[in-house]
């Protein structure tokens, strides 16, 4: 596929990419929401993971939601640096692309999903085993996609967060 037609000038109607009325600077919702996906994906993962160390650990809410955060962004950056690193970028210059690519997306969606946990009553004292702790963090990661997916629009109509992935697909 030719990747110089995917950011040429707007068509006649005024619209980047002739999306029509409503997908203005350059990216279009669905664009938007494979790069919220690909960072829930990551952020899932992570997560999930670092609830079930400081769980199995027996570790108390605040060192657990620490590793979960942590070990989200790991996975986060880790899913576009491999993406990255295969299409034959060096190490050095994918983690520069993850860091631009992921920081503020991983961010929107930390903050609203340990939010959402935070806020719904008993939630933190849940146990894995507890419907529950997996209703609020799903609940959390659903709130989450519906509010990171507009900034996610927001920046790469502006060449920036996943835009600047795109140069390596």
């Amino acid at each position: 596929m030719d990747h110089s037609t995917h950011h040429a000038a707007p068509a006649d109607n005024g619209h980047a990419h002739s999306h029509g009325p409503g997908h203005g600077h350059g990216t279009t919702w669905a664009t938007a929401m494979q790069a919220t996906l690909h960072c829930l994906t990551g952020c899932a993962i992570g997560e999930i993971l670092g609830m079930v160390i400081g769980t199995a650990l027996m570790w108390g809410n605040v060192p657990t939601m620490v590793l979960a955060i942590a070990l989200a962004f790991v996975f986060g950056y880790s899913l576009t640096l491999f993406a990255v690193v295969r299409a034959g970028v060096s190490l050095k210059a994918a983690i520069k692309v993850a860091l631009a690519a992921d920081t503020v997306s991983i961010a929107v969606m930390e903050l609203v999903d340990n939010g959402i946990i935070a806020l719904v009553p008993g939630a933190m004292e849940a146990h894995l085993s507890d419907g529950l702790f997996w209703y609020a963090l799903l609940g959390g990661f659903a709130v989450a996609f519906v509010i990171t997916t507009p900034v996610n629009k927001w920046m790469i109509g502006r060449g920036k967060g996943h835009a600047v992935v795109h140069a390596y697909h």
